[in-house]
């Protein structure tokens, strides 16, 4: 094969709109059926997106023989059992984040994956592979910053809809489990390990139930991560990677935009470069990733159990808010 074929879970927004039009550009991935449980959904997305395939039930693409590959953007309760069920299939797996709703949920996707070692699995943390954050990622090891002392992140949007599944708090909503994931995943990228304990502290919405603003300091054992998410504040992110002897800013580190270059700078002493990354998409990056790991059977970029890693960072953060204590990961 020279591409891989591609079913979609769902017709959900974040499929639809920006992860199947990227894996459409690349040059691995033949995105070939979609599905929803109403078949009108499912055919009128495949006319939109021009997908060949559109099925009125999600086991009906993971039976299609001509699938090689499912991406499942479902509710976040939905993450872990229709992963299983597309590698009881037969079918590779590209499952968005969050895994799942508890560390020990997405451990039955890691053992799942053990049991199918023929069939690679990934979490969906698209911005880890945009160049932005590979050339941090390089500064930092080449020593670009000295001595890594602290990373300082912030991420917000302001949903106050109570029909939007972010709000739903039993199908795994909230600002932790939406966007507070992110800053998690960077500074377990950036430093190379896991965090030792974290400090933390949540405001939850009376009517929700959910977190809408959540801060925490996250320890790796004399260095830390800070961090502020909020699903109810103006919309804004930023991240610094401060060391000892300079730093790295990214201007838009998550949603970075696919159609104009991204900005960050690198400081070092009292010089500062600017530096501008080359137009790029990073759902098509990750959809061409996972697609070559799989035509040539290497590791995926990130291994399906750092999803678990980010998980017991996000319940030690949340165990935390309700102690007012540091609490161990």
């Amino acid at each position: 094969m020279s591409k891989v074929r591609w079913g979609i879970l769902s017709t959900a927004k974040i499929g639809t709109v920006k992860v199947i039009p990227a894996m459409q550009q690349g040059a691995y991935c033949d995105v070939t059926a979609i599905s929803s449980r109403n078949l009108e959904k499912a055919q009128e997305a495949a006319n939109e997106l021009g997908i060949a395939k559109a099925y009125g039930s999600y086991e009906e693409v993971l039976a299609d023989p001509d699938i090689d590959a499912i991406y499942n953007p479902l509710p976040n309760h939905m993450h872990v059992p229709w992963a299983i069920k597309a590698l009881e299939a037969g079918k590779h797996v590209l499952c968005e984040k969050p895994i799942g709703l508890t560390s020990e949920e997405g451990q039955k996707l890691v053992d799942a994956a053990a049991s199918h070692p023929e069939l690679k699995v990934m979490e969906a943390f698209m911005f880890r592979h945009h160049p932005q954050w590979q050339k941090a990622r390089k500064i930092v090891r080449e020593g670009g910053i000295g001595q890594p002392v602290t990373i300082q992140s912030w991420f917000s949007y302001f949903n106050d809809d109570a029909e939007n599944i972010r709000n739903n708090s039993e199908w795994g909503g909230g600002g932790m489990m939406d966007i507070g994931c992110y800053p998690i995943s960077l500074s377990r990228f950036i430093f190379e390990g896991e965090p030792e304990r974290v400090i933390g502290h949540i405001e939850y919405d009376e009517q929700f139930g959910t977190d809408i603003v959540a801060s925490a300091i996250i320890d790796f054992g004399g260095i830390t991560s800070t961090f502020t998410c909020s699903t109810q504040a103006c919309d804004y992110q930023r991240v610094n990677i401060i060391g000892t002897t300079g730093r790295v800013e990214i201007e838009i580190p998550f949603n970075a935009p696919p159609d104009k270059p991204c900005k960050m700078w690198h400081q070092q002493g009292d010089d500062i470069e600017e530096i501008l990354l080359p137009i790029a998409d990073q759902y098509t990056i990750q959809g061409d990733l996972m697609s070559k790991a799989i035509l040539d059977d290497t590791p995926v970029p990130t291994p399906i159990s750092d999803a678990v890693g980010n998980m017991k960072v996000i319940e030690a953060i949340v165990s935390s808010g309700k102690s007012g204590k540091w609490e161990k990961v």
